[in-house]
This record gives structure tokens, sequence and C-alpha cells, in this order.
């Protein structure tokens, strides 16, 4: 499978032939889907590749940290409703509804972990499509906007102020 993911990678990365544009909002969008911040590498959008990989990466590892705080939890309840007088229960501090609830706490958390993860992934594959379309925005010092009050004293009318909005070009 990781070497499946390397393969795709290398070769959207270095064959020029498969898209035709340059900066092509597809060839972002597939490799930020191969590796998460690899689009935003390919669009030189370099200071939110880390942002990237730090979000999907604290993603993980709060998924890890409740999951296994779930696993502890989960353990414990078990231990203490087995029957069995040989196992030694750690956490007698706690109730069986107060395990219960820990439980339900952390899966919970590791769920909503997976969630912000996948919206972090989602997102980062929309921002490397929408870079990639934004290189061939026209700025030009010809494009502006120019907003200016407007009174109108025409027929006695009781129109105080408007705008009026001029596109120059």
């Amino acid at each position: 499978m990781f070497l499946k993911l390397k393969l795709l990678v290398f070769i959207l990365l270095f064959s020029s032939n498969i898209f035709s544009q340059n900066n092509s909002p597809k060839k972002a969008s597939l490799l930020s889907m191969a590796c998460p911040g690899l689009g935003q590498l390919y669009n030189k959008k370099y200071w939110k590749t880390p942002i990237v990989i730090a979000g999907i990466g604290g993603a993980i590892y709060a998924h890890k940290f409740y999951n296994n705080k779930f696993q502890t939890y989960k353990e414990a309840y078990i231990i203490r409703t087995d029957g069995d007088d040989s196992t030694v229960d750690e956490y007698l501090n706690y109730s069986e509804s107060g395990l219960i609830s820990l439980q339900d706490y952390y899966r919970n958390q590791k769920d909503l972990s997976i969630i912000i993860g996948t919206i972090i992934y989602l997102l980062n594959i929309a921002d490397a499509y929408v870079d990639a379309h934004l290189f061939e925005y026209n700025i030009n010092e010809n494009l502006s906007i120019k907003l200016e009050p407007y009174l109108n004293n025409q027929n006695n009318s009781l129109q105080l102020i408007s705008l009026k909005l001029k596109l120059k070009e």
C-alpha cells in the first residue's frame, strides 16, 4: 500500500505530460490527496505545508491518546465486572458507572479527532485546488474599484445618500 502511494506521488511529480497545464488544479488536488501538504508544495505555498502536516498529525496524536485512554477504562471495567477475584483492579476510586462515563467520554473524543482529521484533510485538498486556480487570476493594476457617495437633487426627491460603484478597467 505504502509503495503504491510512493509510486503515485513519484509519477505525479515527475511526469509533466500527464497534465498539460502549468499549476493544474487537478494535479495539485491529486498530490494533496496522495500526501497532505504536497499540493501546497506544488503550488509554491511552502508556508502552508507545515500547517497541514501539524493539523493532521495533531488529529492522529489525539486519536491515539484518546483511544489508549478509552481502552484503559474499558479494560478496567471488564476487570471490575468479570467476577474473578484473582484480577487486580487498579481503579478502585472509580465506580462502575464512573468507568462507563469515562469510556463514553474518551470514545466521543476519539471520534471527534477522526472527524477533525478528516475535515483538515479535505480542506487541504480544497486549498490546493483553489490555489492552483488562482495562478490564472488576473491581478492587473488596471483593475480597481472606486466607491464614492452620490447625492441626488433631481425632482425634489428625498433621496439623501446613495453609493455608486464604478469598475475601472
